[in-house]
């Protein structure tokens, strides 16, 4: 019986396979990538630029359509404060002081406020003056309170300065106060011919508006 001798090192080992180039690619992208392969990463951004997303791009989308419609909601607005054609109209006014006789006072109205416009006599231009400025409870002089050369023509809002009462004395026949000016009965506000404040709870004289003569005769009021 013949016996088999077995050779040592006569049997072959398994040669193993080399890598694919593939699973080395793909252990490389996971190295750079946080383990997380390249192509999904593609794949999450919608084969866009990182940084550059659909959602950034609907947030500055949603951001400008809020500023369109802003300015659409705010021109409405805007045009209504404009001030409109009737009271750009009323900014200023003017009155021929003509018909108006040395003595005579008219009322009129600017601004919806009333305006008294007075023609002074002589008598009433000396007694204003004779006032001792410095005694008054608002200090000022006829000619602060009128044009230089037209100091007999006195032009006052017709709104005593207490409560915006309406003070008597420019029309005919109304009561002129112990001052011989204008008279506010509301609270017994008394004001002299030159309209100021001289006895009574009124804090100041009657207003003075910005007023100018463009002719001898017409006066502009604003």
């Amino acid at each position: 019986m013949s016996t088999v001798k077995k050779t040592k090192g006569s049997e072959k080992k398994p040669v193993k396979a080399p890598k694919s180039a593939a699973v080395a690619d793909l252990k490389t992208d996971k190295a750079t990538t946080g383990d997380v392969p390249a192509q999904d990463i593609r794949i999450e951004n919608n084969d866009q630029a990182p940084g550059v997303r659909r959602r950034d791009f609907i947030h500055i989308a949603t951001v400008s359509f809020a500023g369109v419609g802003a300015v659409a909601v705010a021109m409405p607005l805007v045009s209504q404060m404009s001030a409109s054609a009737d009271v750009l109209a009323l900014a200023s006014i003017e009155v021929d002081v003509t018909a108006i006789q040395s003595g005579q006072s008219i009322k009129t109205s600017w601004r919806k406020q009333p305006v008294f416009i007075r023609n002074l006599t002589p008598a009433e231009v000396e007694d204003a003056n004779k006032v001792d400025v410095g005694a008054l409870r608002d200090p000022q002089s006829l000619a602060d309170r009128t044009k230089p050369g037209k100091e007999n023509w006195l032009i006052t809002l017709g709104v005593c300065t207490h409560l915006g009462c309406v003070p008597l004395g420019a029309a005919a026949g109304e009561v002129k106060g112990e001052y011989g000016g204008y008279f506010c009965p509301c609270h017994g506000s008394h004001y002299d011919s030159a309209a100021r404040i001289r006895k009574g709870p009124a804090p100041t004289n009657l207003v003075v508006p910005e007023f100018a003569f463009i002719s001898d005769t017409v006066v502009k009021i604003g």
